[in-house]
């Protein structure tokens, strides 16, 4: 079944957003803290269609509870703040929230973003399904059968490597990976480059597929974290 997880430590808030949920036909699970939503998360991630995370929550707080979350899950996730501060918002979407949503805020306004998130996830991972082999993306499709990259039209010439970097954050777009997570992953040993040949590997992939390598559009760079393929493509 597909449900809806909501992370917030406002018991009251989260009654209201439960009924809210399972009024528009989906199934709510309610989790406190973050610890909880996590275990939650990892229980019961088939069907999860969406998080609503609060920001401050006691223990770990969302921005912790959402790096988690993008280790392992392209889930959209709605992040609540009673805070109007702008940097709080820019520091959540850097680290792969979808939307924001700051309190107080209207019932019509909450739904209305929890059906746009939940459509558009579910039209994209419809559209993967059906498309097992190609992945399409703006301006750039990536064939994993026979490892074909086109950029702007135009056939891209890339090591095994660098179609096996693209290829694994692509796959797994809007979520952000330590440089450590992008060896283990990519290169299937333990991890023996340091940061630096890393960045210096990223580097070049990104002169061969990016429009302008000054300005990454695909390849993006989570300061102080690591890189994350761009959720707008």
């Amino acid at each position: 079944m597909e449900h809806i997880l909501i992370i917030d430590d406002d018991k009251e808030l989260c009654t209201l957003m439960k009924k809210c949920v399972e009024k528009e036909g989906w199934f709510a699970m309610v989790a406190h803290n973050g610890l909880e939503g996590l275990k939650f998360l990892d229980e019961y991630r088939e069907g999860c269609v969406l998080i609503i995370l609060d920001v401050m929550m006691p223990g770990i707080d969302g921005f912790q509870v959402l790096q988690k979350i993008r280790e392992s899950s392209n889930v959209p996730v709605l992040m609540l703040t009673a805070k109007g501060d702008e940097g709080d918002k820019v520091f959540g979407l850097r680290l792969g929230a979808d939307d924001y949503l700051t309190k107080p805020f209207s019932i019509s306004e909450l739904m209305a973003r929890v059906n746009s998130l939940v459509r558009r996830y579910t039209t994209l991972n419809q559209q993967e399904s059906h498309n097992q082999d190609k992945i399409v993306l703006k301006g750039m499709s990536i064939n994993k059968s026979n490892r074909e990259v086109i950029v702007q039209n135009n056939q891209i010439e890339l090591t095994g490597k660098e179609f096996d970097l693209l290829l694994f954050l692509a796959m797994n777009k809007g979520k952000v990976y330590t440089k450590r997570q992008i060896y283990l992953q990519v290169w299937s040993d333990e991890y023996a480059f340091d940061d630096s040949n890393i960045m210096s590997f990223v580097s070049k992939l990104r002169k061969k597929i990016e429009p302008d390598p000054e300005h990454p559009f695909y390849i993006q760079t989570v300061r102080g974290v690591g890189y994350r393929f761009n959720s707008e493509v």
